[in-house]
């Protein structure tokens, strides 16, 4: 490996770390100010479904969460899946994340039961799974296909998460963000196969 590639690699990974940092670090602070400043009321700015003023929280409910445990169960797998999104470029990991935030938040604001809330980052980690699951098939290169394999084997079990199994768990942002990462997986490979 020549210097020259192996400071690029180091360039990128730097890059990564300091994009997924910072939004962790991001979710973190928003958490403890609302904790601490507005005792939870940021809460307030969530999706609820069937409600204009719910519709607000399609932008900012995966920024919100329900208290310090909800968010620190949502941090490793929204760092460990959004880097495995982010090596295939960082443009791409924000099409992705963008694309799953809004399918996530339209399909629970559409389809969710009436009276509930939802916030959470867990429509965006959903759909960094459902990009990264059909990647392989959508892209058909080796590379692809083994990552969908070790991702299906580090989270495959996450999959259940899309299926109304539990009592006060987002079901439909799960299944709409999962939706969305197929959508945003298929959709970014044509167009990269309509650039090559």
């Amino acid at each position: 490996m020549s210097h020259q590639t192996e400071t690029s690699l180091t360039q990128e990974l730097k890059s990564h770390i300091l994009i997924l940092g910072g939004i962790v670090a991001l979710l973190w602070i928003i958490e403890i100010i609302d904790f601490f400043v507005f005792r939870g009321t940021l809460n307030r700015l969530r999706i609820r479904p069937h409600s204009f003023q719910g519709l607000e929280g399609i932008f900012f409910a995966p920024f919100l969460h329900g208290n310090f445990h909800h968010l620190a169960a949502n941090t490793l797998p929204l760092i460990t899946l959004g880097w495995f999104v982010m090596l295939r470029g960082v443009k791409d990991f924000f099409v992705v994340t963008f694309i799953t935030m809004m399918v996530s938040g339209l399909g629970v604001w559409l389809f969710g039961s009436p009276y509930t809330i939802h916030i959470g980052a867990s429509g965006v980690i959903f759909g960094y799974l459902g990009f990264l699951l059909l990647r392989g098939f959508f892209e058909r290169s080796f590379v692809s296909i083994a990552l969908s394999l070790l991702v299906g084997w580090l989270y495959g079990g996450l999959v259940w998460g899309i299926l109304p199994l539990q009592y006060g768990i987002s079901w439909q942002g799960h299944l709409f963000g999962f939706i969305g990462g197929v959508f945003a997986a298929q959709m970014l490979a044509q167009s990269h196969r309509t650039k090559a």
